[in-house]
């Protein structure tokens, strides 16, 4: 990585401390374990129940972060759902004919307002710009890490969120986690996340195939 993009990424995450719930405490127990340190060191009283404290504290944070990164993984569903909706995709096999700039799009409903997205399977993650979020009630999750996105105006930070429901064709998700990206510009992106749910997808003759599993809503 070119040492300008270390820098925009460091700048960018800077800026997303006062937004994150995560990086304000992280920053906290980082701190309040430096002076359970100097406690210590001076032999005041109560300084290793001071960095004790952070520790444990540095321990809840890196779980936090564990299960927002798995909820990307449908295969640890079952260890990320605590307090938050199930990720599920039902419905019938969905073709997406390729368009004439060779990406496949589609025209999804999310939470009943029209909103067009690129499939894209270099994509990690499901993400909509700014505005197209806006205009479908999203918000963003609290306390949420912020999320390193790169892009063609450099390196972003977005927002985790649910969507309460996404559908199009034969195909309806419900609960699925995306971000919120901004310079995002006018394009929503269906990443892999939503992909790897599906009990299948396949190019053919220059269509896209998508099939979700209809006898289990949870891959």
């Amino acid at each position: 990585m070119e040492p300008q993009a270390i820098i925009d990424a460091g700048a960018e995450l800077i800026r997303a401390i006062p937004r994150s719930g995560l990086l304000v405490a992280t920053i906290a127990a980082l701190l309040l374990g430096w002076i359970g340190s100097a406690m210590l060191r001076r032999e005041v009283a109560g300084g290793r129940a001071v960095r004790t404290l952070s520790t444990l504290a540095l321990v809840g944070i890196l779980v936090t972060v564990f299960l927002q990164i798995a909820r990307f993984d449908p295969r640890l569903d079952t260890m990320t759902e605590i307090g938050l909706p199930e990720q599920s995709i039902v419905g019938a096999e969905t073709v997406i004919p390729m368009a004439p700039d060779g990406h496949f799009w589609l025209s999804a409903e999310v939470n009943g307002v029209p909103t067009r997205l690129m499939v894209d399977t270099g994509a990690t993650l499901t993400a909509f710009s700014t505005e197209s979020a806006e205009a479908a009630g999203l918000q963003p999750r609290p306390g949420g890490l912020p999320v390193m996105l790169g892009t063609a105006n450099g390196t972003v930070t977005a927002e985790l969120t649910t969507v309460p429901s996404l559908s199009f064709g034969n195909i309806r998700a419900e609960g699925l986690d995306a971000v919120i990206a901004p310079n995002l510009g006018r394009t929503n992106v269906l990443g892999m996340n939503f992909l790897s749910r599906l009990k299948g997808w396949r190019v053919e003759d220059g269509n896209l195939i998508l099939s979700p599993d209809t006898a289990d809503t949870q891959q």
